[in-house]
């Protein structure tokens, strides 16, 4: 897989003309090279159904009047860039106004993605319906015609649909539409029917040849649904409502997956579909940093004018970009992620437990994930299938109720000497009745107070002690009798209602105890609310550092990594097996809120003097700044090894080589 890719969209509408009619060979090529590109995502097929080069399986775009995929390949391959190929697999809007009965449809026969024909936008097929052969033609032919390096297919997953060709195969199967359960089955095969189809055709043609089927988001603990992709590209643009803290929060899990992946970001101010939006050449060189640090290559999405031409602001843009990746890349290659903490993911977890709610739960995710990136911590995603022999701390975050599965795996990493941080309904039974490992606390009952109160035995770093207002669900829970209370929970007066409100928002603490916030047991630490829900949707400086006091006194003298960072710097450690050494990557930029939403990086500031310590016994030989090539003074005592860079902005490399 090659480290800098473009995405090069052309939905192009059939209203447009001269379609390709500025399109220059040498003009791409020199675009390509300004780039910095080594492998282009082209178009075969877009969303408007148009195919863009001859075509018998499809129809070319009305106003195109040369092979436009093969003239890009064909420049391409000349200057040693890659070209896998686009066809729009979800969407079709050629064939969707002359087949929509062939459209997804929900219980109310209404269509989906645009709700009619009447507003501007697609229509998602159902793969269940003839569409299905169709697009294993459209397939076949890019395939067997084209010297194309990959296949990709868009906007495709497992669908609900109640089209009446959904109906009438669970019919068939024998059960009745009305029957969830059977229509959840009915729709995974759909999607593994689509998969083996598409996958059959490509490598019948060229076997091995890379294919990523996309839906946007790749779930975790759908190990399953990850595998049928030779690799993975998570699409992620920080502008178009993904935010910043999307990326980490996949990658982490998609390095644990042992497949080659890219992080896809954009060139647009904002998302898809933009023309003449361009974002600061700075947001580039960190997003592409980012995926860097995170063990993954690099694509950045553009979209290509209808005339053809390669626009040259974009591309000089994206060249800044790429220009630091190309010379990064040496570093970069074969890397495992080294990792003190296993965040087991809430969407997980509800995957294995057959809990449909997996979409409804993404705060607690998020949320732990912005505070073990704030507060340095080296840390994975993982499912139920991780090994957590290799983990220090498994976080349970919120909502994990502990199945015999979970159990068994838990015990087994606690019998290894690991410890559990637990919070909200997490570690209890899945009745709810009680807490499966010993966490220095027995359970009550659901708390009928929100927002309740946290009154910590110890200081916060920032903050003096003091009753810290947690805005979501808590539990009543009492220490058992070895259990060591880290803080006790408090109440209001009462909750806000009609005839019983206070002061503009809620209603503050009585200031008496009522119960444990916060204790330890044997197998670890609980802290009685749903803290990272709370962090991810309020972000109070109190709720992180009171889960960064739990972890650290967790890891105890144990963690791998210790820096002066910034919080909203990022850090993480890769290892370089075959070349004996770690690669410390650190990351800095400050996010603001333009407009309505839109997270912009404008401004790197340098950063001066940042201390790393990395734990490591084996000796060092050498550390050095990469790609610069410059040796650090560092010192190496009682394990630890030390050094200091002096000054440093966006993304700077330290390799610890053995």
């Amino acid at each position: 897989m090659k480290f800098r890719q473009v995405h090069l969209d052309f939905h192009t509408s059939e209203a447009i003309e001269g379609i390709g009619r500025d399109f220059s060979k040498q003009q791409f090529q020199e675009m390509l090279k300004t780039g910095h590109v080594d492998s282009i995502t082209i178009f075969s097929k877009c969303h408007h159904g148009w195919a863009y080069h001859p075509t018998t399986a499809n129809q070319m775009h009305p106003h195109l009047n040369f092979d436009l995929l093969g003239a890009q390949i064909e420049a391409a391959h000349e200057i040693g860039v890659k070209t896998p190929v686009y066809l729009s697999a979800g969407l079709d809007e050629r064939l969707a106004r002359k087949h929509p009965q062939w459209l997804i449809r929900n219980q109310q026969e209404q269509i989906s993605w645009t709700a009619d024909f009447m507003t501007p936008g697609y229509h998602q097929f159902c793969m269940n319906s003839p569409y299905l052969d169709v697009l294993t033609q459209q397939v076949a032919e890019v395939v067997k015609n084209y010297d194309v390096d990959g296949i990709f297919l868009d906007i495709v997953g497992v669908r609900e649909c109640y089209c009446q060709y959904c109906v009438a195969e669970i019919r068939t199967q024998g059960s009745d539409p009305r029957n969830i359960q059977d229509m959840r089955k009915l729709w995974e095969q759909t999607y593994a029917r689509y998969v083996n189809r598409m996958n059959e055709t490509v490598h019948a043609v060229k076997p091995g040849l890379p294919v990523f089927h996309n839906s946007s988001h790749v779930d975790r603990g759908r190990r399953d649904l990850a595998h049928v992709n030779t690799h993975l590209e998570l699409e992620s643009l920080p502008t178009g409502g993904w935010g910043y803290d999307h990326f980490p929060l996949s990658a982490r899990y998609a390095q644990t997956l042992g497949m080659d992946f890219l992080g896809m970001t954009g060139k647009f101010h904002t998302s898809w579909g933009e023309f003449g939006g361009y974002k600061h050449p700075n947001a580039l060189r960190y997003e592409t940093a980012l995926s860097l640090a995170n063990g993954a290559r690099c694509s950045i999405g553009d979209q290509l004018h209808p005339g053809g031409q390669m626009d040259l602001a974009t591309y000089s843009l994206i060249g800044e970009a790429y220009r630091e990746v190309e010379a990064k890349e040496e570093w970069c290659r074969d890397t495992t992620a080294m990792a003190d903490i296993a965040l087991l993911s809430v969407e997980a977890a509800l995957w294995e437990a057959g809990d449909d709610s997996h979409n409804q739960h993404k705060h607690h995710d998020t949320g732990a994930v912005r505070v073990l990136l704030e507060g340095h911590y080296l840390f994975d995603v993982v499912d139920l299938q991780a090994d957590l022999s290799q983990y220090k701390v498994v976080i349970l975050p919120d909502a994990i109720s502990i199945t015999e599965s979970i159990k068994t795996k838990l015990t087994a990493f606690l019998a290894g000497d690991g410890k559990i941080l637990a919070t909200g309904r997490s570690g209890l039974s899945p009745d709810g009745s009680c807490f499966e490992f010993d966490l220095g606390v027995e359970f009550q009952e659901v708390s009928s107070f929100c927002p309740s109160y946290f009154r910590p035995n110890f200081e916060l770093p920032s903050l003096r002690t003091a009753s810290f207002v947690m805005y979501t669900e808590g539990q009543n829970t009492v220490p058992t009798t070895d259990g060591i209370v880290l803080g006790s929970k408090e109440n209001p007066y009462f909750n806000r209602d009609l005839f019983t409100f206070c002061s503009h928002q809620h209603t503050p603490s009585d200031l008496q105890e009522s119960g444990t916030g916060m204790a330890e047991g044997q197998d670890g630490i609980y802290i009685a609310w749903n803290v990272f829900e709370d962090y991810a949707t309020k972000g109070s400086l109190a709720v992180k550092e009171i889960i960064c006091y739990a972890l650290d006194r967790l890891l105890s003298n144990n963690k791998s990594l210790m820096t002066n960072l910034p919080a909203q710097g990022v850090t993480t450690l890769q290892m370089q097996k075959n070349s004996k050494r770690w690669v410390n990557h650190l990351l800095y930029a400050s996010p603001v809120r333009r407009g309505l939403g839109v997270e912009v990086i404008e401004d790197l500031l340098p950063l001066i003097n940042t201390e790393v310590t990395i734990a490591a016994v084996e000796k060092v030989q050498d550390v050095y700044l990469a790609p610069q090539r410059l040796s650090l003074p560092f010192s190496q005592m009682n394990g630890l090894v030390t050094y200091t860079i002096p000054l440093w902005s966006c993304h700077q490399m330290v390799v610890i080589q053995f």
